[in-house]
């Protein structure tokens, strides 16, 4: 679903080579690079997407509710996207190889600690765990897997690769973690990524490259400030439809989310080290680029964990929930293929344009004729459809974020887009466990969730049509 080629090559480029540059190893053959840098990714992505099949049995289980499955999902997003630019930072500081394999270790203890969960509580904090150490690893492979190869046409070669196992894994997760909890119970989704982290750490150790360090300010304040904005969001978000809109906890909490946002803001703008260049501040298309990935993912994961527990409540299992999500996933991977032809041709605005069209109309069609009692086909003709034209969109926005930062910036636009997604995959989350709250029954909660999701894809097109014209490096 994440296609990260265009991206990665840019980010690539624009490493500063001589602060980076690899400490000579022997020959180890691409492919078993590729799988042991891949690992950590390929891991986290399909615990990201198995988890939805999942929540039935931790519902039961546990005796969670919904305000607390939406704690399960988004509390992994949350860690994720608030850190993942300081796991860049520490990564240039004290080398990847370093963090990639500490940020491994911090994601086995966060399964392991999520599979023995006595409660509802103590899994979400594990989730949080879980990922802390995905911001860590995520960065730090993607560096790891640059220094790797020196030949630049093995390097393009393994990055493809790459890519397309890491989008291979999220449209597998809901069929791998279907067959987990079916055969072996929803913990079994935490336990298997026990040993393959292990193996990753392993092999790592014995065949990635050392790179050397270099010093980066690591702007912990600004850091701090975006966890506690993101985490005060997420409270209001989730937890208003439960404690009441004017409670004191929530009052409170959007206070802090508004007060800690504007902090970042004038820190960003007139701070010495800020987390992204000014330039790129002051760029409508880089800043347009990014609203349109937020509300993306904002759209594709809200309905994910929508269309997840309607599955679930018309009695499937999770291993039924699983097969039937795998069409709805592989879609994106089509889109994704299909994209790259096109904007080779065409550029980058067309493909998001007419893909954002053709997913809003497709929304605006589920908003009008799913029902309760829709035919399993016609649900995933209709999703599937949708889910193409969004995945021809997301590369020509990513391509559009990498091509305006240009070469000198690609390492702070990388990590700026891959948060902003996280963060609308986390807010998207939240508001479609709003919609369920204030709607007891399916047949109120799929017109609601769609006409937000049609919205969202609007409100994505009109950034693409406004601002985003020929994009140029800044």
């Amino acid at each position: 679903m994440r296609i990260y080629c265009i991206m990665q090559a840019a980010y690539h480029e624009g490493m500063n080579t001589s602060t980076t540059a690899a400490v000579p190893a022997r020959h180890v053959p691409p492919l078993l690079m590729l799988m042991t840098l891949a690992i950590g990714f390929v891991m986290a992505m399909i615990d990201v997407t198995a988890v939805n099949t999942a929540l039935s049995d931790i519902s039961v289980s546990l005796s969670v509710p919904l305000t607390g499955l939406v704690w399960v999902v988004d509390g992994y997003t949350l860690t994720f996207a608030a850190l993942l630019m300081a796991g860049g930072a520490l990564a240039d500081r004290f080398g990847p190889k370093t963090v990639y394999q500490g940020g491994l270790s911090v994601f086995i203890l966060g399964s392991v600690l999520c599979a023995l969960a006595p409660s509802g509580h103590a899994l979400i904090a594990a989730r949080l765990l879980q990922g802390a150490g995905a911001a860590l690893f995520m960065p730090s492979s993607l560096s790891l897997l640059t220094h790797a190869y020196e030949d630049q046409a093995t390097r393009a070669r393994m990055l493809g690769t790459w890519s397309a196992i890491v989008g291979c894994s999220s449209a597998a997760g809901p069929l791998v973690g279907g067959l987990l909890v079916h055969e072996f119970g929803w913990r079994s989704v935490f336990w298997v990524n026990v040993p393959i982290g292990l193996l990753g750490i392993v092999l790592t150790q014995v065949l990635a490259p050392a790179t050397a360090r270099h010093e980066r300010d690591l702007s912990m304040l600004s850091h701090a400030l975006g966890v506690a904005a993101l985490a005060a969001l997420s409270f209001v978000l989730i937890e208003g439809p439960v404690l009441g809109w004017a409670s004191v906890q929530v009052l409170a909490a959007g206070v802090l989310a508004v007060v800690a946002a504007l902090l970042l803001v004038r820190r960003e703008r007139t701070g010495a080290h800020p987390l992204l260049p000014k330039a790129l501040f002051e760029t409508p298309a880089f800043a347009a680029a990014n609203g349109v990935g937020f509300l993306i993912n904002f759209a594709v994961f809200g309905q994910l964990f929508l269309l997840s527990l309607f599955i679930q409540q018309g009695g499937a299992d999770a291993l039924q929930t699983g097969v039937r999500l795998i069409p709805m996933m592989a879609a994106f991977a089509i889109g994704n293929l299909t994209s790259g032809r096109i904007t080779a041709r065409v550029g980058t605005r067309p493909p998001m344009l007419y893909g954002l069209m053709a997913g809003l109309a497709m929304a605006v069609l589920m908003l009008v004729g799913l029902r309760p009692e829709t035919p399993y086909w016609l649900l995933v003709t209709a999703a599937v459809v949708m889910n193409v034209a969004i995945g021809i969109a997301i590369p020509g926005m990513t391509a559009t974020v990498m091509l305006v930062a240009g070469k000198a910036n690609a390492n702070s636009a990388a990590a700026a887009l891959n948060a902003n997604r996280q963060i609308g995959a986390l807010v998207g989350v939240a508001m479609m466990g709003t919609v369920m709250h204030i709607a007891p029954q399916w047949a109120l909660r799929l017109p609601l969730a769609f006409t937000l999701i049609a919205a969202t894809y609007a409100g994505a097109l009109l950034l693409v049509y406004r601002y985003i014209k020929l994009a140029r490096p800044v």
